[in-house]
């Protein structure tokens, strides 16, 4: 029973809370708004790679050293800190250079170039033809001679770069063989994709931007892979039918040089094969196979296989509900399962024909990452690290028996640590200063709240205001991503001025996560398949409800934030969510899913010929008549990724429908706001949240 004792005890506890909070130090000017905070926290030493098997290479203080494993004697290190310079390709004034010496001179753009394994050779793209150079002959060799605005040789169509092999790519699709025997390449014909104009300011005449941009139900560049000897000569044409609906993946030769294996992927993104090509005459056989009732991913990163030596290798794959790690035979047989059970592998880090060591995370501790090392046989699996932290930044020597990592969590300033062969972990470095505990700052929270239907419990990251007093009602922020199989909320250290400025002005900061995030496998991300928006937008209400039940959250002022995904959840939650998010600030938005690419969209959504209602559904401006809050609209003119068509047409149904809001074009910007216009948007952004949620004039040092 509460009575008068117990009532007393609480206002006791809360002065004795609100007089230690007092005594400490609270943060200037500078560590508020200038991030300089290394009186709280130093940045780690990087750990650059280890130098044989019993030491590493540590960058501090800007200064190399070298680290005995076994005894922890430091010393400073007298080699190059990058380690061996190997000779290395560049683009310099249009043209490729081998070190210092100039390989091209023309007028024209040359691009990608990369050095063949042995050193050899030059492999690089100009004018969207395929080139390679010799340089002991210095001697240019034309590969392909078809290049033109739609035929692409060795250049990657733009979906293929933006979806398929990744940013990093930089467009090339071109790959050396291990003995540098041979050159695999595609060829993409982009003449019957659709062109999409972008428009911008271009002085008096206006500025035009054409590119070939295939949306959901339209027709995709037909891509032929081909393989050449770096000399030239006959190319090899890979067994395929150009004209299918298919998409190919990364390529991967074998160690040995002598086969490729080639991901191939129908368009709808359920079945995945992978065929092991012939280079001297482009014939296949099928090598692996999977399929699903929903989608697979393609790899990007190189990551979906791990050779081990001739015989045999590691495959990575989440057929089982988990991405799990399986030993195969070089013949594409499998052998066995490695890793099993409600386990999340990461990464890959280290293998040799008897173990593994790799990153993963639990279903029960999803938002943590830890390393595991077992045997290939699929026996001995045993977690290395503890539970109650999150781990990053991870080396392993060349023989398995150290690792150095970082190690942290959301109350804990990261750690160096090196881990030795018998499981004994030794810190290295501590970021925490010395005066870390003097400082009041705001504490973060990461815990779960169980969705509305009771399947899954949502991980949250809650940054409290500080001081909170009780029976007050606090604004909120909420900032997400939240595509499909992505994470937001990591249970990890994090520390910035900003953050605890607006913790001390009472705003509370949380990251959601939904079924669909990473965390919870394939049971969650399935939720998603031909439905996106409305389990993310299910179970970020679930949270805000209990944010405003349990975290004194204002129903009033509820807000939150995003750009690309994040930005369509963020028009979505203001829109299909709105009696419940009150405010919403949204860059670079997808609004209707029908007008984003076909390799993204279709994998999740299916075409809008075959999941029309699916589409109706996802589309914002399906729910712009419940539109009642205010939502802040954010894009660059000329971003070629997300259209401004959408946030244009966003924003047309709002004006239609009479509806208030904002909204601000960057001319000459893409897929994200950069330079002057970067912190013209930073301050927009941070007037937005002085205006609506914490209501009062902006502080001029918080703008740039």
């Amino acid at each position: 029973m509460f009575n008068l004792r117990n009532l007393f005890v609480l206002v006791l506890l809360c002065s004795f809370s609100s007089y230690v909070h007092a005594q400490k130090k609270q943060l200037t000017d500078a560590q508020y708004f200038e991030n300089k905070l290394d009186d709280i926290v130093q940045p780690l030493p990087v750990v650059l790679r280890f130098e044989g098997d019993n030491a590493f290479v540590m960058m501090k203080d800007r200064k190399a050293y070298l680290v005995n494993a076994l005894t922890g004697v430091m010393e400073e290190y007298k080699g190059k800190p990058g380690g061996n310079i190997e000779p290395s390709v560049k683009i310099k004034d249009h043209d490729i250079y081998l070190n210092d010496r100039r390989i091209t001179s023309t007028t024209e753009q040359e691009k990608n170039p990369v050095l063949s394994p042995d050193g050899k050779y030059i492999a690089f793209t100009r004018n969207n033809d395929l080139y390679t150079y010799d340089i002991a002959a210095s001697r240019e060799i034309r590969i392909t001679r078809d290049g033109s605005d739609v035929i692409l040789n060795g250049y990657a169509s733009w979906v293929y770069m933006e979806e398929i092999l990744g940013r990093r790519s930089n467009y090339r699709a071109f790959w050396w063989s291990p003995d540098s025997k041979n050159l695999a390449f595609f060829r993409s014909n982009d003449s019957k994709v659709p062109e999409y104009t972008l428009t911008d300011d271009g002085g008096a005449g206006g500025y035009v931007e054409k590119l070939r941009y295939p949306k959901p139900g339209d027709t995709n560049p037909e891509v032929k892979i081909g393989i050449v000897a770096p000399n030239g000569g006959n190319i090899a044409w890979c067994d395929f039918n150009e004209t299918d609906d298919q998409y190919f993946g990364l390529p991967y030769w074998k160690p040995d040089g002598k086969t490729l294996l080639v991901q191939w992927m129908n368009r709808a993104q359920n079945e995945l094969k992978i065929w092991e090509i012939q280079p001297a005459t482009g014939s296949k056989s099928l090598w692996y196979e999977e399929r699903t009732n929903t989608w697979i991913s393609l790899d990007d990163e190189g990551e979906r296989l791990r050779f081990i030596d001739k015989g045999n290798l590691l495959l990575l794959s989440n057929n089982n509900g988990y991405n799990h790690i399986y030993l195969h035979h070089a013949s594409g047989k499998r052998l066995n399962a490695v890793t099993s059970g409600p386990l999340m592998v990461e990464d890959i880090l280290w293998h040799n024909t008897r173990d593994v060591i790799f990153t993963a995370r639990t279903r029960v501790n999803s938002t943590r990452v830890q390393i595991f090392r077992a045997s290939l046989n699929g026996k001995n699996v045993k977690q290395l690290t503890s539970s109650d932290h999150h781990h990053a930044q991870v080396n392993v020597s060349p023989n398995g028996k150290h690792i150095t990592y970082t190690y942290g969590n959301a109350q804990t300033p990261n750690v160096l640590a090196l881990l030795n062969e018998k499981g004994k972990a030794k810190d290295v470095h501590t970021s925490q200063s010395a005066e870390f505990n003097e400082y009041q700052l705001a504490q973060t929270e990461v815990l779960r709240i169980r969705s509305e239907d009771g399947k899954f419990d949502l991980p949250i990251r809650i940054i409290q205001p500080l001081n909170m007093e009780p029976g007050k009602k606090y604004p909120v922020l909420i900032s997400i991503y939240g595509g499909p199989a992505r994470n937001d909320v990591m249970d990890n250290w994090r520390l910035s001025g900003t953050q605890q400025w607006f913790a001390k002005e009472g705003l509370m900061q949380v990251i959601l996560e939904h079924r669909g995030s990473s965390h919870f496998g394939k049971e969650g991300t399935d939720y998603l398949h031909h439905n996106l928006g409305y389990w993310e937008m299910t179970d970020y209400i679930t949270q805000v409800k209990w944010l405003i039940a349990n975290r004194q959250a204002d129903p009033e002022r509820i807000a939150i934030t995003g750009f690309s995904y994040g930005g369509y959840l963020s028009a979505y939650a203001l829109t299909y969510g709105a009696a419940y998010f009150t405010h919403g600030m949204a860059g670079g938005s997808v609004t209707d899913w029908s007008l984003y690419d076909t390799h993204y969209t279709e994998r999740y959504m299916g075409t809008p010929q075959t999941n029309p209602d699916g589409y109706k559904k996802s589309s914002v401006m399906q729910y712009t008549h419940q539109y009642k809050g205010m939502l802040q609209l954010v894009h660059g003119l000329i971003d070629e990724n997300v259209h401004p068509q959408n946030t244009i047409r966003l924003a047309t149904d709002l004006q239609m429908k009479n509806k208030t809001f904002e909204l601000m074009l960057y001319s000459g910007n893409r897929h994200g706001i950069t330079g002057k216009q970067g912190i013209h948007h930073y301050n927009l952004k941070n007037r937005f949240i002085y205006e609506h949620l914490i209501q009062k004039p902006i502080p001029p040092a918080l703008l740039r």
